[in-house]
């Protein structure tokens, strides 16, 4: 971060581990996805989601805005809630279809939302299941500004 002061990574308090950005994954409760409309736009919008499986997962009905984007250009941006803790990833959004899958997604929205819902909820016909497989993504703590940034990047 150039021009901000930040230290040495070796310095203040120092990179965060990949374990921190995992864990304010799971303990926001909504994030914002990013997406583009098919003339550039930026398209923003609150979701519900979960981490698992190395990927950001959350649903939406198929003729939504955002699936619609995400369908004609796969790359998106997701961010937590916290401002002060965020983490934000930049990756590449793919629909899920398969039925193994999509019954482990909405376990883990159930077991993360106090719901109830079912697997037909998600039926492919209806309702688009994404998953986001990260390529970068960067997170900070707010008192430790200086110290913390931290910058990751996985195999595209």
């Amino acid at each position: 971060m150039p021009g901000y002061g930040t230290l040495d990574p070796a310095e203040g308090g120092g990179l965060l581990p990949w374990k921190w950005a995992e864990e304010q994954m799971g303990l926001s409760r909504n994030f914002w996805l990013a997406t583009v409309y098919p003339d550039g736009r930026p398209h923003v919008m609150p979701v519900w989601g979960v981490w698992g499986d190395e990927r950001f997962w959350f649903s939406s009905s198929l003729p939504s805005r955002k699936v619609r984007n995400l369908v004609a250009k796969p790359e998106v941006t997701v961010t937590t809630e916290d401002a002060e803790r965020p983490v934000v990833l930049e990756g590449r959004a793919e629909l899920v279809t398969e039925p193994a899958a999509l019954q482990r997604f909405i376990d883990m929205v159930n077991a993360k939302y106090g719901t109830g819902y079912g697997v037909d909820f998600l039926d492919p016909a209806v309702n688009a299941t994404v998953a986001v497989r990260p390529q970068r993504a960067f997170g900070l703590k707010q008192g430790e500004f200086t110290g913390s940034p931290t910058r990751w990047t996985f195999g595209e």
